[in-house]
């Protein structure tokens, strides 16, 4: 650790939306080495892409003559973000991207079931979706729903119309697979001087929390391709709690936010966590050990773009940067005291997100409570490159990368 169509985005967030595009098209070192997938690459099942396309690789040349054209999906509870990459040297390197404000979950806490017009705005940022696929031509992804989808009771109807319309076949993981590709996605930018990191997801549906034991690494850090840690032999703990920018809005208002209802949210948080904590006592383990956290959710980039004053969105200023524990308070403040149509005018933050940042910022002052860390990494990377990792590990690439570096054909 985000609703009305596309059409009727502000201008302020058309802006960033477009900016936060621009900045995504470089190449990025978040492909990732086979041990960093191994994990989630468990519950993986076929990928998504649409029948037509998946026929027709079938049926070509094999999969080392064809483009190696790699697509990633997020299709969260209030957001649809995707991402189109090929691999290189580094990594990946990102064509195309697209995110889109959807709230697929608005209202299922209550109905336990997904609204049609919900569906309708999420179909529509799907479209585009497979139209962008279908013209860069992607040969290889993975389409994946999360939390909205989990719980609501005709979330299987949607996947199926989903199909039908698009012809993407899109999978809902389990929140351990979630949980795992999103820390998978953001392990680069690890304080390798720390040993201890909370790697959060705040989601709209849920949010996941995993903790790093960076000790178990060992000094110096075993390393994998492009200087990337080996996640998934230092997961101390990990949880997923029901609680997201979105259900905890519905529940104490996310518009009129007073320093009371603000508190009753952080409560409500804090609580969720208590078990786990209870279980696990990291609060002990880290109090006299250097520990850290990394915030993957579009809280975190949203508070990062507020605190360095920025006029529109970028990304580049924002993907690991540093927050202490003091600036993320200062911004929250600053919101609490904010009205609702100031918020809007955030260039940050618009018209979408307006109703959702407070939540998302509760949520996130009760993981400072209970884990007292004082400094705070942002990404502005996570599940989707998670995910992309896994398909181009499993794909061969972290070796064909390490022959080139060796010299070697």
């Amino acid at each position: 650790m985000n609703g009305p169509s596309g059409d009727a985005r502000s201008a302020a967030v058309v802006s960033r939306d477009r900016k936060a595009e621009r900045n995504e098209t470089g190449d990025c070192g978040g492909g990732g080495p086979a041990q960093v997938a191994a994990r989630a690459r468990a519950d993986a099942p076929a990928h998504g892409l649409p029948a037509a396309a998946e026929s027709k690789n079938d049926t070509g040349a094999s999969r080392a003559q064809a483009p190696s054209i790699y697509a990633a999906l997020d299709l969260g509870t209030n957001n649809c973000r995707l991402l189109i990459a090929k691999p290189s040297r580094r990594g990946f390197l990102v064509i195309d991207a697209f995110s889109r404000i959807i709230r697929l979950g608005e209202g299922v806490l209550s109905s336990g079931r997904l609204s049609p017009t919900s569906m309708n705005r999420t179909l529509d940022a799907l479209k585009v979706c497979a139209e962008k696929m279908k013209r860069r031509g992607v040969t290889r992804s993975r389409l994946i729903a999360t939390e909205a989808c989990r719980i609501a009771a005709n979330s299987g109807e949607f996947i199926d119309a989903v199909e039908r319309q698009t012809g993407l076949r899109i999978e809902i993981v389990t929140q351990e697979t979630e949980a795992k590709l999103a820390v998978s996605g953001c392990a680069s930018l690890i304080d390798r001087n720390c040993d201890w990191a909370l790697v959060f997801d705040i989601g709209g549906g849920s949010s996941e929390l995993i903790w790093l034991d960076l000790a178990r690494l060992g000094r110096p850090w075993r390393r994998t391709l492009h200087d990337r840690i080996d996640v998934q032999a230092c997961i101390g703990a990990w949880t997923s709690l029901p609680i997201g920018v979105v259900n905890l809005a519905e529940r104490h208002g996310g518009r009129d936010v007073t320093l009371e209802n603000y508190e009753a949210m952080v409560a409500d948080v804090m609580a969720a966590a208590a078990p786990f904590e209870a279980q696990h006592r990291f609060g002990e383990r880290i109090a006299s050990r250097r520990a850290h956290f990394l915030g993957t959710s579009g809280t975190v980039t949203t508070i990062s773009g507020i605190h360095l004053k920025l006029p529109v969105y970028e990304r580049s200023r924002v993907d690991g940067c540093w927050l202490s524990a003091r600036d993320v308070r200062n911004v929250s403040g600053e919101l609490i005291g904010m009205t609702y149509a100031e918020r809007v005018a955030q260039p940050c933050i618009g018209q979408e997100r307006a109703d959702l940042v407070l939540a998302g910022c509760a949520i996130l002052e009760a993981l400072l409570r209970i884990w007292p860390c004082q400094r705070l990494r942002v990404a502005d990377r996570g599940l989707r490159e998670g995910i992309l990792a896994t398909l181009m590990a499993e794909d061969g690439y972290e070796k064909r990368g390490q022959r080139q570096r060796n010299g070697k054909r």
